[in-house]
């Protein structure tokens, strides 16, 4: 890490069995190079939530705490893990998921970029934990009707059960791990673990966050 470095945006890396190793280095980095606030990529409720990605959230969040000030920035699910599906969406006419009648408080990656452009630029922000999520939560049978308005073609959602859910995922070519989590997630979701009504998202950006509507339409385009 250069040394000078004031402020800096720690994003989660990808692989979760490494997460915490990763996230350690670069704290300790951060802590020698003597920068004054990181703003942590977090998730929704990282030190309740069930689903399998929190533990790792939450010992970063720690490892944090002790070394740095520090700001959470716990984001919600990203509506591109749904946009990002249109085509098979569109292709089975179904949207598959283990969420039940969970809601689902999704944003777009360019609206979280932006809180976290926010906590970067300004003051006022060290010890903050955000709670971050859209605005216009839904259930993922709400998602597919938003799809079916949006293409004109009926999208049904099935809810399976989670462990039918994870083989689904792995015949379609999903890595096992990344299976696992997915499935976890919907289970958490199944329980709103993934639903916020906080406003911080909303509050730091100062605008609105973008509906799962805009999504779509903008992921068709």
């Amino acid at each position: 890490m250069r040394s000078g470095a004031e402020r800096l945006l720690l994003i989660s890396t990808t692989t979760p069995s490494e997460r915490v190793a990763n996230h350690r280095r670069a704290i300790d980095a951060a802590v020698a190079a003597n920068v004054s606030l990181v703003a942590y990529t977090s998730m929704l409720h990282a030190g309740t939530s069930t689903a399998s990605l929190a533990p790792t959230h939450k010992a970063t969040e720690e490892y944090l705490r002790e070394r740095l000030p520090s700001v959470m920035l716990r984001n919600g699910w990203y509506l591109e893990n749904y946009t990002s599906q249109l085509p098979r969406v569109l292709q089975d006419g179904a949207l598959i998921g283990a969420a039940g009648r969970g809601r689902i408080s999704a944003a777009t990656r360019a609206d979280y970029a932006d809180a976290a452009a926010v906590v970067l630029s300004t003051d006022g922000h060290a010890g903050e934990v955000y709670e971050l999520g859209g605005d216009h939560a839904f259930t993922l049978a709400e998602l597919a009707t938003a799809i079916s308005v949006a293409t004109g073609r009926r999208i049904r959602y099935t809810d399976l059960p989670a462990d039918t859910f994870t083989r689904a995922l792995l015949d379609a070519g999903v890595p096992a791990e990344l299976a696992n989590v997915l499935a976890s997630a919907d289970l958490a979701m199944s329980r709103d673990e993934m639903f916020t009504d906080s406003g911080d998202l909303r509050r730091l950006i100062g605008r609105p966050a973008a509906t799962p509507a805009e999504a779509i339409a903008d992921a068709l385009r």
